[in-house]
């Protein structure tokens, strides 16, 4: 009865390889597991940060579309007020500057 003993070592054996077997499997699950959580995590920090970048972009996009607007409207006033000042110039010194002209076209030097 030798039989029984040699078959004890290889059921011992199949045992030992169908346990280890389960050990690979479930570290092989576990691994894909983690894998995927990891893969979800990074997905969800890519979405934040690229809501974040969006975010800061339309509020410089905002910012420099009220300057630009801003800028125009001062430039807006500042033309207004030279051509005030030009006028009232003009209406100021128009008698002298006709004066002045109607001198020169007179008189006749010999």
């Amino acid at each position: 009865m030798q039989v029984a003993p040699n078959s004890d070592g290889i059921q011992k054996l199949l045992g030992a390889e169908q346990e280890a077997s389960r050990i690979v499997a479930e570290a092989r699950k576990a691994k894909a597991e983690r894998l995927r959580q990891a893969k979800a995590e990074a997905e969800k920090e890519i979405a934040a940060y690229r809501a974040e970048r969006e975010g800061a972009y339309q509020k410089k996009l905002a910012e420099s579309s009220s300057g630009a607007a801003s800028t125009l409207e001062r430039l807006t006033k500042e033309t207004d007020t030279n051509i005030s000042q030009v006028h009232a110039d003009v209406a100021a010194k128009k008698n002298l500057v006709v004066d002045l002209i109607v001198k020169h076209v007179t008189t006749v030097k010999l």
